[in-house]
């Protein structure tokens, strides 16, 4: 067909986004650095492990159940999560409330968070809405203890301006971020999974442009020029796990997929190319599985399909392809599979799940031209497993290995009585998880017969990192049920007055931040430095009356110090109370407070941090320039560095700045 999807899958770079019907957009995620968003608890967050948590932070365990939506529909991804049967821990952080406990209802949005999240609107020249209403998003995975996430929706129809076009900005919205996760045990008939919630409630803008990123390196400019939007409000918080980035992907053959987990930038291109070539490999093979079963094709492109061929071909390939599991635990009792027999020692047993003519189809480890794991449906079918808490899974086409031998392989072969083209996966777990891991497996074979879904993915990472930029099955995406009207929050009405005062009090742009600190006497780099670090208002609200490189150079120095106390610093500097080599100690004695400027002289003067008053200062650099005279006229100049420590030794005290600056004419007179 002349209209069929062309390009290698071992070649994701070389694949041609216009050719496959590309389509993608951005959802970024941008914490504010406010107070939280309903309960008016600090934002501060904790560095704290699961092995660090203090002993004196309450603990509360829940369990949730997915409910019925507003339309009385079970939202499908909170359906899923719900299977999973999982508890959870809450620790309780000293800014988390009865409010972060679900114990007591939430206050209207946080005033600042709304302003900052209308300044974002109206640099993406969206569209305001007159009232706010506040919704729930179900959310049953344990990261909100309420069950929900609160979402509002502030403006729409923007636009982003990027070098390659427009990119449209479908919704701004202000929600509350979720708990952070600290670890996951497995426990006889479950998980228990253990969350902080020092950040639950954090207020989070959220932009999600139109499907207009052209190209997957389109999408990284794109979601670059977003970040760029957001600090020019010198309202948002930096650092790591302050901004993140979904990916909206799919080409005509595939459909849509949300790709979560696009931390780094620099991957996002990578990640994008990767999951064009996924979505390309499963529609191929996907009419390869139709092919063999005499079942219509798969048109090209999604918008051809037919809902009653798709039901027909569902039915056909549920009957071809039954859920049937059979507990093949003895065929492994004297194993040398250490893994499984391990397993099996501690309760566990082996259960298998035939897959009728998926033998060789399930693929084993390979890598494509760039060194990325290659799609294939064995991976698929073990990320479906992994989410029902099981390490993972062994299927026909890789085994054996592990330690299972082809003895056994032949063994689970004739129980389950499979012919020569038959495939099958074996989960090793307690028979409730293996249970739920194998229907997990079951769904996902299913599927190959069809487009690939629309779901949840996450970003592979390994170490902190993604480990090639290869993606795993994290949830069913959802739909429409999943939202309903938030009760306890009454509609706040956004007036034209409000949204005139925001209009007309834009933050600058970079050019203008640029332009601003040409009126000041710093280098270029101090001036790119304070640009890059968000100090530049911070320099420019104390400037006046300060020597301008030396403010640039103590901030850029000491920008987690409160800046008053770098002002008195340097002004104590100025009036020779404190010596230049001195600053260190006071800044970091008074590093968490904010001193007057005559407790700081006050400090200095007790401590005798001021220069030292050596007025035969001169006299005693020209003595020791005198007395290497020799060494001087050999190294010129060059003398400067080894006579420096010399001189200071000899003037204990005295300001660095004015010894280099006397050494330097001691030396050049010496020279003449």
């Amino acid at each position: 067909m002349a209209d069929e999807p062309q390009g290698e899958v071992r070649k994701p770079s070389a694949l041609d986004p216009e050719q496959l019907g590309f389509m993608c957009g951005i959802e970024v995620h941008q914490q504010l650095a406010t107070g939280k968003l309903h309960s008016r608890q600090s934002g501060e967050l904790y560095d704290v492990t699961v092995d660090t948590l203090p002993d004196d932070w309450p603990r509360f365990e829940r369990r949730l159940r997915a409910s019925r939506g507003e339309g009385g529909v079970v939202d499908v991804a909170a359906k899923f999560e719900s299977k999973r049967n999982r508890t959870f821990v809450y620790a309780q952080s000293p800014n988390a409330g009865l409010i972060e406990l679900d114990e007591q209802p939430p206050v209207a949005l946080d005033e600042e968070a709304v302003d900052i999240t209308l300044t974002v609107a109206a640099l993406l020249q969206s569209k305001p809405v007159t009232l706010v209403q506040t919704m729930r998003k179900t959310v049953v995975d344990g990261s909100n203890t309420s069950g929900f996430q609160r979402t509002s929706l502030v403006a729409t129809d923007g636009v982003l301006e990027t070098e390659e076009g427009p990119v449209g900005i479908d919704v701004v919205c202000l929600e509350e971020d979720s708990a952070r996760k600290l670890d996951t045990l497995n426990l006889d008939h479950g998980q228990q999974v253990m969350y902080n919630l020092d950040r639950l409630g954090l207020p989070l803008i959220e932009i999600a442009t139109a499907p207009d990123v052209k190209t997957p390196d389109h999408a990284q400019k794109t979601a670059i020029a977003l970040g760029r939007v957001l600090r020019r409000t010198r309202r948002v918080r930096r650092g790591l796990g302050s901004i993140r980035q979904d990916l909206n992907v799919s080409i005509a053959a595939g459909d849509r997929v949300e790709i979560k987990g696009c931390q780094d930038l620099g991957w996002i291109p990578q990640i994008i190319r990767l999951e064009m070539a996924r979505q390309l490999h499963f529609y191929r093979l996907a009419n390869e599985l139709r092919s063999l079963l005499g079942l219509p094709p798969l048109p090209s492109n999604r918008d051809d399909d037919d809902a009653a061929i798709e039901a027909e071909v569902h039915e056909t390939v549920s009957k071809h392809l039954p859920f049937s599991l059979h507990d093949v635990s003895d065929a492994f009792s004297s194993t040398a599979s250490g893994m499984v027999s391990e397993s099996l020692s501690n309760g566990s047993v082996v259960l298998a799940l035939p897959l009728k003519d998926l033998l060789g189809r399930l693929g084993t480890k390979a890598m494509d031209e760039d060194g990325s794991q290659l799609p294939r449906l064995g991976r698929e079918l073990a990320g479906a497993a992994k989410l029902a808490g099981v390490k993972g899974i062994f299927h026909a086409d890789e085994l054996p290995a592990y330690g299972i031998t082809a003895e056994e392989v032949n063994a689970v072969r004739t129980q389950l009585k499979l012919a020569d083209g038959d495939g099958f996966v074996l989960c090793c777990a307690p028979e409730w998880q293996a249970s739920l891991a194998l229907e997990a497996v079951h769904n996902r074979a299913l599927m190959a017969w069809h487009r690939v879904p629309q779901e949840v993915r996450n970003v592979v990472v390994k170490k902190g990192a993604p480990l090639d930029g290869t993606t795993s099955p994290m949830r069913p995406l959802p739909g429409r049920s999943r939202m309903y009207p938030e009760t306890d929050i009454p509609p706040r009405q956004l007036t034209a007055e409000h949204w005139a005062s925001i209009v007309e009090s834009l933050p600058m742009s970079d050019d203008e931040r640029a332009e601003r600190l040409t009126e000041h006497d710093i280098s270029n780099d101090q001036s790119d430095q304070l640009l890059s670090r968000e100090l530049d208002d911070v320099f420019c609200e104390h400037a006046s009356g300060l020597p301008a490189k030396a403010w640039a150079t103590l901030l850029l120095n000491y920008d987690s110090v409160a800046p008053q106390t770098l002002v008195n610093v340097l002004v104590l500097r100025q009036e020779g109370a404190l010596a230049r080599d001195n600053t260190d100690a006071v800044v970091e004695a008074h590093r968490n407070g904010t001193p007057s400027l005559q407790a700081l002289r006050q400090y200095c003067l007790e401590n005798d941090l001021a220069p030292a008053d050596i007025g035969g200062l001169e006299d005693i650099i020209k003595a020791i320039v005198s007395d290497r005279l020799t060494f001087v006229k050999e190294r010129g100049m060059g003398a400067m560095g080894p006579l420096m420590g010399v001189v200071m030794q000899a003037a204990g005290g005295a300001d660095g700045k004015e010894v280099s600056a006397l050494l330097k004419a001691a030396i050049q007179s010496a020279l003449e």
